[in-house]
């Protein structure tokens, strides 16, 4: 599949669900929704937990987040993968990715974070800005609000594609913020390519209509 082709199908699968956006479905992740208590996270189908800021500080399970070092906002960020993995690690929506849940100081999930693992194989890689738009899909095709960044200094587009691209969404107590990187640096002895996704799914609260982060 070409990269521009590939744009366009990732389109089509936003257009198909226009139609249909106001049927979201209730989980954010696997069994995992926004709002949860932490004893009420699934203690099965989990694995490979880590404190996101402190990965000396060893954990084995949702009961352990308060172990994990709080940030200045007070939330503990947690890493954590499938316990059932194929050859690529966790994978979400066909993409290798990095899983953390984010905790506020009563116990409640009050974010995820989903974002295309750099590490995965060059084939998978190279298709990690596709996450974005399957992730749009899924919470609804319309009403987002995009916004796309210029080439800065040493970045050029790939196949006639540049994207620096943001896009946010808030619907039924979410707010919900995807970024989008694909570019080449050209600068140093070798071009270099950023192909990620990065998407943030985090507890909106009334009156403000935006999440913590």
């Amino acid at each position: 599949m070409t990269l521009r082709a590939g744009l366009a199908a990732a389109g089509g699968i936003v257009l198909a669900v226009q139609a249909g956006a106001q049927d979201f479905p209730d989980n954010d992740l696997r069994d995992l929704r926004i709002g949860m208590a932490v004893t009420d996270l699934p203690s099965a189908g989990y694995a490979d937990f880590s404190c996101a800021a402190a990965a000396a500080v060893r954990i084995v399970g949702w009961p352990d987040w308060h172990d994990c070092p709080a940030g200045d906002d007070g939330l503990r960020a947690l890493r954590f993968g499938y316990d059932a993995t194929s050859r690529d690690g966790t994978v979400v929506a066909g993409h290798p990715v990095i899983l953390t849940a984010v905790i506020d100081n009563s116990g409640t999930l009050e974010g995820l974070k989903i974002e295309t693992d750099p590490a995965a194989r060059p084939y998978l890689r190279k298709r990690a800005f596709l996450l974005g738009p399957q992730v749009q899909a899924r919470y609804g095709g319309e009403a987002w609000s995009c916004t796309q960044g210029s080439p800065q200094a040493g970045e050029e587009s790939i196949g006639g594609v540049y994207l620096r691209e943001r896009c946010t969404k808030t619907l039924t107590g979410r707010s919900l913020a995807i970024e989008r990187n694909l570019f080449r640096h050209s600068g140093g002895d070798a071009p270099s390519i950023v192909d990620e996704t990065r998407v943030t799914i985090f507890r909106a609260h009334a009156g403000t209509g935006m999440g913590s982060h």
